[in-house]
Formats: structure tokens, sequence, C-alpha cells
């Protein structure tokens, strides 16, 4: 799994708050009933609403992974634009295609 190297350097550097911090976020998965591929979609809609480069990128990895096709991310992207605007949708796209062609 690609990890950015400034998640890897905090993860270094603050080992007790990466843990706690990596045990949050498996907590939150498994307190509900949404499925690994939807959680992905929900992750990448909040990405997109925060204009969060990385998020996006991160969501979209994480979505392949979890067996979610290219045309459903694509998707999950357009239905941002009537909530975040043509500017938001369009980058993520753009973020979305660069993981998306790097994993073919």
């Amino acid at each position: 799994m690609y990890l950015p190297q400034p998640y890897k350097t905090f993860a270094k550097e603050f080992p007790e708050v990466f843990e706690k911090h990596q045990n949050l976020g498996q907590a939150c998965r498994q307190a509900g009933p949404l499925e690994a591929k939807t959680q992905e979609l929900v992750k990448l809609g909040i990405a997109i609403g925060t204009s969060s480069r990385g998020g996006v990128m991160s969501a979209v990895r994480k979505a392949l992974d979890a067996g979610v096709s290219r045309e459903e991310i694509n998707h999950a992207i357009l239905l941002a634009i009537t909530t975040n605007g043509f500017p938001k949708m369009i980058v993520a796209l753009g973020w979305a295609e660069e993981v998306m062609s790097a994993k073919v």
C-alpha cells in the first residue's frame, strides 16, 4: 500500500499518537454496518468536501483496494458537483485520475 512520505515521517516521529490515531480509525470503521466499499465512498465524499488532495487520493486508493470500480469512483465524485460545486468536483476527478492511472 502506498503511503506518502509525510505520513511515514509522522508515524516515525510520533509513534504513540500514530498508534492511537490508527486505533480510532479502526474503531470508527467497526462501529457501524457499512461495508468497506461504502465506507471508502463516504470517505471520498468527505475528502472532496474538504478539498483535500491527499484525502481524495488516499480514499481512491483504498476504494480500489476494496473493490470499488473506476465507474463507481467517478460517479461518487460527480455527485459532489451539486453540493460542493464544479471546481471542487473537477479537481477531485483529476486527483482520482492520477491514482487510477497509476494503478493500471
